[in-house]
């Protein structure tokens, strides 16, 4: 697919009943009830009882399973594959060739209780992506049921990662990032892992071509017990999807654009087999992503030698993400990039009216020379 057939069909198919960074409970059940009988099921429920549920779509012999919301905070993905239903759904002739091949297993939510509470962890404060080998919580324990019965050809997990990641030099936001998880301890190549990186590298000659160098590689240390790792060591191929910032993105419409974008190549990608024509080695031309940005950055501070830092902290407030800014403390030596960077020129800087900061974490307003500076920058 041509990349502007790609933005075409991510438009058309953009579900306007999800917008911005929280998804309720109710908006998801609506989607959810849409779905006939046949098409879904229950897979278990969550700590607070709340129904994990999966949706099935598709025919074809290649099974790909793809969940989001592992971490209840993490919606963009959530959007795009949403998006990416709608337009399996479609009567469009790619939708239904692609369906006549894939049999689509999806859950759109696997933590509803962090979805709801607008958190990492679930209910019991358990990071599910870290309890893929003991499977404590319900969760956990539906999941591995679905991926056991499931035996997937294809895994896409799917993710967002903070707006503290960067990737190149000098760097850019690292928009998407992927990772094909390690097997083992000594990261080693196997087919398994290599299918996936193909099918990461065909992905990302489309997002090339629309986000060019702002997609990274994801750090492949090993961990069993991370969920992605667990099922590379089964010997499922599997695909992190980390949905990052865009430039003046914090609700990160774009970003679903570009999650949506990598959902329909990848899937193109495997019922024509042109991953298995890409050369696993491109994978790693991909560049690791690295912390390095910080929302804001002030420079040439008057009243202050080094540059100052300010990071907002996402938090749920009446059914909407506020964004709260919080000044940095630790600003590493490396080089430090803003996503919206102000040149000081000398001026005495104040926050919350008061000249010495160092004692200040969460920021009501910050001054230059007696004017006061918009903090909000995130378009909320």
């Amino acid at each position: 697919m041509e990349i502007n057939k790609l933005l075409d069909t991510a438009g058309t198919y953009k579900n306007a009943s999800f917008l911005g960074r929280y998804i309720s409970q109710e908006t998801i059940d609506r989607f959810i009830n849409t779905f006939p009988e046949t098409h879904k099921s229950i897979i278990g429920t969550s700590v607070e009882k709340r129904p994990i549920t999966q949706l099935k779509l598709g025919e074809g012999s290649i099974k790909v399973l793809m969940w989001s919301q592992m971490h209840g905070n993490e919606t963009t993905t959530t959007k795009a594959l949403i998006d990416f239903i709608g337009f399996l759904q479609s009567n469009s002739a790619e939708a239904k060739e692609i369906l006549s091949q894939i049999s689509f297993t999806i859950i759109p939510q696997l933590n509803p209780d962090g979805a709801k509470a607008y958190t990492r962890v679930n209910k019991n404060a358990v990071d599910l992506n870290r309890d893929a080998q003991d499977c404590t919580q319900p969760e956990s324990k539906a999941f591995k049921k679905v991926y056991k019965e499931l035996q997937p050809h294809f895994c896409f997990n799917l993710h967002d990662q903070r707006t503290i990641f960067g990737v190149g030099e000098p760097a850019k936001p690292a928009t998407v990032s992927f990772l094909s998880p390690a097997f083992n301890e000594s990261r080693a190549l196997n087919d398994t892992r290599e299918r996936a990186m193909k099918l990461i590298a065909y992905m990302n000659q489309s997002l090339q071509e629309t986000i060019p160098n702002q997609v990274g590689r994801y750090d492949d240390g090993f961990n069993l017990n991370c969920v992605g790792d667990t099922l590379q060591n089964l010997g499922f191929p599997t695909i992190l999807f980390e949905a990052g910032h865009f430039q003046n993105d914090y609700q990160r419409e774009e970003t679903r654009k570009f999650i949506f974008i990598s959902l329909l190549k990848g899937s193109w990608g495997i019922i024509k087999n042109k991953y298995e024509d890409v050369d696993y080695r491109d994978y790693f031309k991909i560049p690791e992503n690295k912390k390095c940005f910080h929302d804001i950055v002030i420079r040439n501070i008057g009243n202050k030698k080094d540059c100052l830092a300010i990071q907002y902290k996402e938090v749920l407030k009446d059914n909407k993400v506020i964004f709260l800014p919080f000044l940095v403390k630790e600003i590493a030596k490396k080089p430090t990039y803003g996503h919206h960077e102000i040149d000081a020129k000398g001026a005495v800087l104040t926050i919350n009216s008061i000249l010495d900061f160092s004692n200040i974490t969460e920021i009501q307003e910050i001054s230059l020379d007696g004017k006061k500076f918009l903090l909000n920058l995130t378009k909320t």
